[in-house]
């Protein structure tokens, strides 16, 4: 009960402080994804050192922060630029910094991207519909993330038995994977209140399967993640969660998917 009280709070803070942010403006959505991206890949590279590699956390890590104010200011032109900056300055690393091999440079890439760049997606959506309705529309994929875990969690905790990837995440179980998945379908369901957004009851139910799947993948690739580096947590900066990018696992995998869902229906 202590910890769940824990967990409790903690959520209440962590997720109140994002709605907050993502209704009050499209500058306060980018500073907030920038943040996020940039803790994520602090913990993403600190258990990849742990596990005897040597990605660069300060191009990666600025790098990562950058995304989400690239794509705020210049688009998708901000996005390939800042790609390709990184790549170049981490080639020139690789060469002048003999301890490093070329997987420190893939890893580094891999680790601003995975992070910052699939983040960035979150202001991708709420480009659809201007101002406060724009804002809305992200608190609404937030809950469905959120909504798909607490399902999963309390799901699988109570009833699971079996296991979804025992060798990956022991505790996950079919049981708490097809709750999250109609969590993640409810909360995606609501969107069709939004005015003005053009989405039908039949794609916000198709839009939550797929990424209520896709959710739990995210969270698993965390998760192989920590297993290989030896951790449980990527961090304790979150009492009763762990670390920000135990957090945002699933929201990253669920951010680049909705905004291609939406993409693909039309609607970006």
């Amino acid at each position: 009960m202590s910890n769940l009280k824990t967990r409790v709070i903690t959520a209440f803070f962590y997720g109140g402080t994002m709605i907050i942010m993502t209704l009050a403006s499209t500058w306060t959505t980018m500073i907030m994804c920038s943040v996020l991206s940039g803790l994520c890949a602090f913990e993403l590279y600190a258990m990849l050192r742990s596990d005897a590699k040597l990605p660069n956390e300060i191009i990666g890590i600025v790098t990562a922060a950058a995304f989400p104010a690239a794509y705020f200011f210049w688009h998708f032109n901000g996005l390939l630029s800042l790609t390709v900056s990184s790549a170049t300055v981490l080639l020139v690393w690789y060469v002048f910094y003999t301890p490093a091999r070329i997987t420190d440079v893939a890893l580094t890439l891999f680790g601003s991207c995975y992070t910052g760049l699939l983040l960035s997606s979150l202001i991708n959506i709420r480009d659809i519909l201007p101002g406060f309705w724009g804002g809305v529309l992200v608190v609404g994929i937030l809950l469905s993330v959120w909504a798909n875990d607490a399902f999963a969690y309390f799901v699988g905790s109570k009833i699971g038995r079996h296991k979804l990837a025992p060798r990956i995440s022991p505790n996950k179980s079919y049981e708490g994977f097809l709750a999250g998945v109609v969590g993640s379908v409810a909360a995606w369901s609501l969107l069709v209140f939004i005015p003005e957004l053009n989405l039908t009851l039949v794609w916000a139910i198709v839009g939550g399967l797929f990424t209520g799947v896709m959710g739990i993948l995210g969270d698993l690739v965390e998760s192989r993640i920590k297993r290989a580096t030896g951790f449980k947590d990527s961090s304790k900066l979150l009492p009763g969660h762990g670390g920000f990018l135990d957090r945002c696992d699933s929201l990253l995998i669920v951010a680049a998917i909705t905004s291609l869902y939406f993409r693909v229906l039309g609607m970006i």
